[in-house]
């Protein structure tokens, strides 16, 4: 990861086009249940404003803490490393279970047309 700037704008755009695919599906896609759909798009919301909220991590130690600074760093390193790293797998949790509901939401005839569409 770059920096936390990237990150919160990872955020933002994969909400937004999650967001706007759902949206999409319950205006153009016949048979789609529209008020669930809309449930999805306002977790989808919740989401994105928890994550840019619990997208900063503070390192609760000093350079007086360690012998030195370079294990200071590299203590800080890990830290963060593993911090973003477990942000990054529940992110991902969630937003592996709103797609997995949207094509729940899908009738059977628009999920195989979707797969051909993808096998082509």
């Amino acid at each position: 990861m770059a920096n936390k700037r990237d990150l919160k704008k990872q955020i933002k755009y994969i909400c937004g086009e999650i967001a706007v695919e759902c949206i999409l599906a319950r205006e153009y896609v016949d048979g789609i249940n529209a008020e669930k759909m809309n449930e999805i798009v306002f977790e989808i919301a919740e989401l994105q404003q928890k994550s840019l909220k619990n997208a900063t991590f503070s390192f609760d130690k000093t350079p007086k803490d360690f012998g030195n600074k370079k294990e200071y760093h590299h203590a800080a390193g890990a830290y963060f490393k593993n911090a973003y790293k477990v942000f990054y797998a529940e992110f991902n949790k969630h937003i592996q279970a709103i797609v997995k509901q949207m094509n729940e939401l899908l009738p059977a005839a628009q999920r195989e047309m979707n797969k051909k569409i993808a096998n082509a």
